[in-house]
């Protein structure tokens, strides 16, 4: 059974340190990139949407305009309720 010594401790924490340090060197280099790619990929994204809901509204508009030109032109029928029917209360 191996013990653990003061030198292979001091070792340890070294390279604790040294990929903490290495990790924080490459995140400043390579995060910057990424944050710039995920952002212009969400601007695409919300882009998209935004031309979807464009085409959504003008297309909504055009058959409202026609609906509304088709029923201008037909009478419209009121509705016709019926008698009306008075009860009275009964003791």
């Amino acid at each position: 059974m191996q013990t653990a010594s003061f030198n292979s401790l001091l070792e340890t924490i070294f390279f604790i340190i040294l990929f903490y340090y290495a990790f924080k060197f490459l995140a400043r280099l390579f995060l910057p990139v990424v944050v710039k790619k995920v952002v212009q990929k969400a601007e695409q994204n919300f882009q998209q949407q935004y031309n979807y809901q464009q085409q959504y509204q003008q297309q909504y508009q055009r058959e409202d305009t026609t609906n509304s030109k088709d029923k201008s032109t037909k009478p419209r029928e009121t509705k016709k309720v019926g008698e009306y029917v008075d009860y009275e209360e009964i003791d």
